[in-house]
């Protein structure tokens, strides 16, 4: 049996993993092995299905020491007025030179792909390569990193909670690019982003809206894409920030504090009928969500429990189908809402979310506070994970997660150099337009608002309401 020692053994080569690696050897002299059972970095992005793209824009995407993309504002086509949004494709090249042309020529980095973790035994962690079955323990002087705690499902390779028959035409979203002979219809399955872009797949393909059912269990509410814009439109994102801060401090109860949020334009719906109970962070335009409204034939009865042939069965009811229509599955949880732990304990890190969706942020920051710090629990102090948000009122502890870490890091010279100079920050560079007006507004609301929205979502979290929704 081989025998590798290292500082840092990371396992999981996905953005979480890169993102920690990338900034734990910039700040230490750390010595890193990464193990993945994927041949090549990049997580779930190379099971991805191929019309997939970033939510948020390229430019605060990856890992600090390479940038993602030409940091430009498209101006023609569907994702026009907004940063550029990688590809899968063009994520998954991205992560594979951070590598090549980065992390290993370091020589402080060591990658084992096709290799699957599979614990700590005598002598050390030992993890077993695909491909010729040979087993190599791990020395570790410091820590293991999991970075797989917050792996995401997709539909590519989840397994359906329901039953299928035999012969039911029925595919991921990523299977519709080889889809041959004729079709009675579409049906797509799901309510989260996924459902969204396979239906936008579908429009954009020129497939009549009337030709398309959604089952759709739930409705989210989502963010507004116009607010999630850095750089050179920094502006208009502390704007919209400031004013949902601004409606959270006024709002008189949980639906006040959500028809606020819509009202100020940070957060949207698509059916304005339909009150969400949803909400996992998504990222929309108005021209998709104009461009999903299309789709008319929206079946809101729970989640599917079995398709046969003729049939599909639903919590609540049923509803007919055939042996031509397509079902598409979009069912796969995405970014679980699995439970927290300390992100820092003695020989290990986990790496979970303190900021919902902005996890090479997130990761890289663990990364930076792991290099320059020592005591536990002040790095415990400094990372406070949150649940991932499924429930629409998990809006409120993401919010209020989100406000009471950037306190917290502000408070620490170190830190709030760090996140300032970061460039998966998303007001990375907002020093730059301090001269303007707009910008300059949304600090001093944002400023006068603060203490009483933490307040106010502080009492909302705590109302059988807000935790029983």
């Amino acid at each position: 049996m081989t025998v590798i020692e290292t500082d840092y053994l990371v396992i999981g080569a996905g953005a979480a993993g890169m993102a920690f690696t990338d900034a734990l050897t910039a700040d230490s002299p750390s010595d890193v092995v990464i193990v993945d059972r994927r041949d090549r970095p990049g997580g779930h992005w190379n099971d991805a299905y191929p019309f997939v793209r970033l939510h948020a824009p390229s430019t605060s995407y990856g890992v600090n020491s390479r940038g993602l993309g030409r940091d430009r504002i498209d101006t023609d086509g569907p994702n026009a007025g907004f940063y550029e949004r990688a590809t899968g494709a063009e994520i998954c090249d991205y992560y594979f030179r951070v590598l090549e042309e980065h992390l290993l020529p370091s020589g402080r980095v060591r990658f084992f792909g096709e290799c699957n973790y599979v614990g700590h035994g005598s002598g050390g962690h030992q993890f077993v390569s695909d491909a010729t079955g040979k087993a190599t323990t791990v020395r570790v002087r410091c820590k293991v990193v999991d970075a797989t705690y917050l792996e995401v499902a997709i539909p590519a390779t989840h397994t359906p909670s329901f039953q299928v028959d035999d012969g039911v035409r029925f595919i991921p979203p990523g299977e519709m690019l080889r889809m041959s002979g004729s079709a009675s219809g579409y049906t797509v399955l799901g309510a989260g982003k996924t459902a969204m872009d396979a239906c936008c797949w579908l429009l954009d393909n020129g497939v009549e809206p009337d030709s398309i059912r959604w089952i759709r269990p739930r409705d989210a509410w989502m963010f507004d894409r116009t607010y999630f814009q850095p750089r050179d439109l920094v502006a208009t994102l502390m704007e919209g920030f400031s004013l949902g801060v601004e409606a959270a401090a006024n709002c008189e109860d949980v639906e006040d504090l959500f028809a606020r949020q819509e009202a100020c334009g940070l957060l949207a719906r698509l059916d304005p009928t339909v009150q969400p109970t949803m909400f996992k962070g998504a990222i929309t335009s108005a021209a998709e969500r104009e461009s999903l409204r299309r789709i008319e034939r929206i079946i809101r009865r729970g989640r599917v429990k079995w398709i046969s042939a003729e049939r599909i069965v639903l919590e609540e009811g049923s509803v007919p189908t055939d042996r031509d229509q397509i079902h598409v599955d979009c069912t796969a949880d995405g970014l679980r809402p699995v439970p927290t732990r300390p992100i820092f304990e003695p020989a290990r890190i986990t790496m979970q979310s303190m900021t919902t969706g902005l996890i090479p942020f997130n990761s890289a920051l663990i990364g930076f506070v792991e290099a320059t710090r020592e005591d536990a629990a002040d790095k415990n102090r400094l990372c406070r994970p949150v649940v991932n948000p499924s429930r629409a009122v998990d809006w409120l502890t993401t919010m209020h997660a989100f406000f009471t870490s950037q306190n917290i890091w502000s408070s620490e010279p170190d830190v709030a150099a760090w996140v300032n100079r970061s460039r998966l920050n998303l007001t990375h560079g907002m020093e730059k337009h301090m001269t303007d007006p707009r910008l300059q507004s949304a600090i001093v609301r944002m400023a006068s608002n603060m203490q009483p929205a933490l307040a106010k979502l502080e009492q909302l979290i705590g109302e059988p309401t807000a935790s029983g929704a």
